[in-house]
């Protein structure tokens, strides 16, 4: 059975119904994928609410992240073969067991990734990258601060700093939280339901602050996260997840000429040569052992309600996959 995980309205998680769907046929340009695992994240839900736009005027499929098998190639696809195991993060579309996609959004995988790691890591760990190289493009010696420490991007994240020679400190809510983040590659660990993240930061740092912060979290640590630069630090906003910050103003810079930037992945991968790239560092990462993918839920694709709402809940760490 071809069926899909459809949003009928913008709301609470009760909106998700599956459904029976026509096997897609691929056009040109593209490929059909029997998906193997699907990536969950704060995203899906972002759309899913409303809180981003939705690209279409009726139901929505969400889901941005999958890995499968190519099962059918359409014309003029070159580079791809029926029997590939492929993976891909574009916004949307991934709550399908079988899905026509364009080929030039794929990348094969090395026999030493796994589908589910695939899924479980194309859109985290490319965000990883982007953060990383090309938001604030961090160096050795330098000092972050990373909100949401023990969630899938903040894991991934973790490990990657601390291989740059980059000293990470993390936030996370309740000590389970932190202790995990410890182990990814976070020197000191701040739990933000029993401690001001601010005051910690100033302790930890002598007053200096840190050179960047990044912040996925939005409304509730936006005004404490400029609070903990240094003069000319940076400000990274990649994500909204307790509401986006709807009181920031240009002045606030103004207090140690602070820059800000809020970067959107897809507006990197739709570069010529950036999705192959750094999908190539982020499996190398992976493979070296240098990056360890924590997939530390997994959900039948039919109870995809369940995975949102364990997500929104904070009820979750790592990563979290569907099984269709």
């Amino acid at each position: 059975m071809t069926y899909a995980i459809v949003a009928r309205g913008k709301g609470g998680s009760n909106v998700l119904e599956q459904v029976e769907i026509d096997n897609p046929t691929p056009v040109t340009g593209e490929v059909l994928v029997r998906h193997t695992a699907i990536g969950v994240n704060f995203i899906d839900t972002y759309f899913r609410t409303g809180l981003y736009p939705w690209p279409v005027e009726k139901d929505l499929v969400l889901g941005s992240e999958a890995a499968g098998i190519i099962e059918a190639v359409g014309e003029g696809v070159s580079g791809f073969s029926v029997g590939d195991r492929v993976a891909y993060t574009i916004p949307n579309g991934a709550y399908v067991s079988h899905r026509a996609i364009k080929a030039k959004h794929l990348v094969k995988l090395p026999d030493g990734i796994s589908d589910e790691i695939a899924a479980a890591s194309m859109l985290k760990g490319l965000t990883a990258h982007y953060l990383l190289h090309r938001s604030f493009q961090v160096q050795s010696g330098q000092r972050v601060l990373f909100h949401a420490a023990a969630g899938g991007v903040g894991l991934i994240a973790g490990q990657w700093l601390v291989a740059k020679g980059v000293t990470a400190i993390g936030t996370a809510g309740g000590p389970e939280k932190c202790a995990l983040a410890s182990t990814h590659g976070y020197s000191q660990m701040i739990d933000y339901k029993s401690e001001n993240f601010v005051e910690r930061i100033r302790e930890i740092t002598e007053g200096q602050g840190v050179d960047a912060v990044y912040d996925s979290i939005g409304k509730d640590t936006y005004p404490g996260s400029l609070h903990c630069l240094k003069n000319f630090g940076s400000l990274v906003s990649f994500g909204q997840s307790s509401g986006p910050a709807l009181d920031f103003k240009l002045s606030d810079l103004a207090a140690g000429s602070y820059s800000v930037t809020r970067p959107i992945l897809f507006h990197f991968t739709a570069e010529s040569g950036y999705l192959q790239s750094a999908a190539d560092a982020l499996f190398t990462m992976i493979s070296s052992g240098d990056i360890k993918i924590n997939i530390n839920q997994k959900f039948s694709l039919s109870d995809a309600a369940k995975a949102h709402d364990q997500l929104e809940s904070r009820q979750t760490t790592g990563s979290t996959i569907l099984l269709p």
